[in-house]
């Protein structure tokens, strides 16, 4: 069937509306702070093949795990009803990390499947040997937590109480998280809705003929941006710091070998899987790579299956971007971010006019759990943290801001406050992180954080010995760390606090982009009036007298 472009283009907007609104009624409808504040979430519309249509405008690490996961729901849901609800977050099945729970849903038109909805969200706990899952040198996905591969949370439209019983038994914050899940499962249920008045106003077969008109549109766009690089291999690397067991670094290479309008990209000369929690699904690693490369190539393009069309990736399995069971896979996170800025760092070598600098490239993940005065009721407090974003060819970067492979909220003080038995008495960036250069990588956070009764912080940090690399010139960024009580602490582990004890968590910088003997005189006295460069970083970075 053949569509004109303008009713393409009105369903194609029509489909990332529906995967917005999802998205909007599960934050709206959440109970915990990482997902109704810090909104770690993204929302997708598929077609009943299972390939991604729209998705909302969430998180991009989230980009491209619902292809594996819907490849697998395929093959193993054989019997769906209409208001069935699947629920999943096996890392090994297309999942991302045990904390994150994907759910989907059917949406039928006149009697057969048409297409799917689905979500996914990161919860306060999920069980497991930590609180919320967060800390270091878990060796097991056993200890982690509660892996769930593909169950019905629903059926027919009502709750299938075995699962949310086996949820309620196992789960330190119980009334969060399945609190958090009927959100999801309602988000779904909207999506479902806004999917079928969709089919009824325009039939399925113009639907179809849509999807494909914008895949095939999206593809041809990336392969017309893929034909101008010269042809070749560009190669790029960056550094884990460690999986949280030993002091080994983790290498990730990425080699993007392009020929013509294609490109393989492989892991070449990646370590292999390690024995700490570091380890990164290959569902994550097929998303770090492509945000990088769309972000790259053409970051407006419509977001759907035909995007990856022009790409091969090949991750050979034990390696550390590719574990086999049962490997440790919590803090995956701080490994992705280190594959989307080596993919990065090798597209500069043939597209430095649109490549960043490096960027704070970790999750900063925190969560402090205890048990609320009084009484016997549980508390677990997720806190994922911002830094330097990395200098652009035109701009500095922004200060303060989120990994753009996250792109996550900050927690806002009082929201933190009002919950839990929490102070927070700095929050602030901290002077002469951004790398210097022509244009200046951004600052850093500095958050410290009061425990107000005894309590257990966990945590899993990295960029704390590998700082964001600088470009063309520019210097790298400064490296973070986590302290208490003024004294450094590991980035990744878990400690107990006294009611009192201050926790400061200090994230990295960001890369500078040119040479620093380029800018601007005036823009580095604005920095030193502005607090951001110290006048001495002025005189030795920028030869500029404040």
């Amino acid at each position: 069937m053949k569509i004109d472009p303008v009713t393409t283009q009105v369903l194609r907007f029509r489909m990332e509306s529906i995967a917005d609104e999802m998205g909007y009624t599960l934050v709206r409808t959440s109970r915990s702070t990482v997902i109704k504040e810090i909104e770690d979430i993204s929302c997708a519309v598929f077609d009943r093949r299972g390939r991604t249509i729209a998705q909302g405008h969430h998180a991009p690490m989230l980009l491209t795990g619902f292809e594996f996961t819907m490849a697998a729901l395929l093959e193993r849901v054989k019997d769906w009803s209409e208001g069935d609800v699947v629920l999943s977050n096996d890392p090994y099945l297309g999942g991302q990390h045990l904390t994150d729970l994907q759910t989907f849903s059917p949406v039928f038109h006149k009697g057969k499947i048409a297409g799917f909805v689905g979500n996914i969200a990161h919860h306060s706990d999920v069980g497991g040997s930590a609180p919320g899952t967060v800390t270091g040198g878990l060796t097991e996905i056993y200890q982690e937590g509660l892996r769930l591969p593909m169950v019905k949370l629903y059926v027919a439209g009502k709750e299938n109480p075995d699962i949310f019983g086996i949820l309620r038994a196992n789960i330190r914050v119980p009334d969060k998280t399945l609190g958090d899940l009927r959100a999801q499962a309602a988000a779904g249920f909207v999506g479902v809705r806004r999917f079928k008045e969709a089919l009824d106003r325009y039939g399925v077969e113009t639907v179809e003929a849509a999807t494909e008109a914008l895949m095939g549109h999206s593809e041809r766009r990336l392969r017309a941006a893929l034909a101008e690089i010269p042809d070749g291999t560009y190669s790029g690397e960056d550094y884990v710091d460690d999986d949280g067991i030993t002091d080994a670094p983790i290498r990730i290479c990425v080699n993007v070998r392009k020929k013509g309008d294609g490109a393989t990209i492989d892991f070449t000369g990646t370590s292999p899987q390690v024995t700490g929690n570091l380890n990164c699904p290959i569902a994550t690693t097929h998303a770090a790579v492509y945000y990088a490369l769309i972000a790259v190539l053409d970051p407006r393009v419509p977001p759907n299956s035909g995007c990856y069309r022009p790409f091969k990736v090949e991750a050979e399995p034990g390696l550390a971007v590719n574990p086999r069971p049962p490997g440790a896979v919590q803090a995956r996170t701080n490994t992705s971010q280190k594959v989307s800025e080596a993919t990065l760092r090798a597209l500069a070598h043939a597209l430095p006019d649109k490549v960043t600098a490096g960027s704070h490239g970790n999750i900063m993940t925190n969560a402090f759990s205890g048990w609320y005065a009084g009484t016997r009721k549980r508390y677990v407090c997720i806190e994922i943290q911002g830094g330097g974003a990395g200098a652009r060819p035109t701009k500095d970067g922004c200060d303060g801001q989120d990994s753009h492979l996250a792109r996550f909220m900050n927690t806002p003080t009082e929201a933190q406050e009002l919950e839990y038995p929490l102070r927070v008495e700095r929050y602030e960036f901290i002077p002469d992180t951004g790398g210097a250069g022509k244009f200046r990588g951004a600052l850093a956070l500095r958050r410290d954080i009061r425990a107000l009764a005894d309590m257990t912080f966990s945590r899993y940090a990295d960029r704390q010995k590998f700082p964001p690399f600088g470009v063309l010139g520019g210097k790298d960024g400064a490296c973070g760390e986590t302290r208490i009580n003024g004294e450094k602490a590991r980035a990744k582990g878990i400690d107990r606090l006294k009611a009192g004890d201050v926790v400061s968590l200090r994230t990295p910088g960001a890369g500078g982009y040119g040479d620093p003997k380029e800018r601007d005189p005036e823009l580095v006295k604005r920095d030193v009036r502005d607090g951001k460069v110290t006048p001495a970083a002025a005189r030795r970075d920028y030869g500029v007298q404040p």
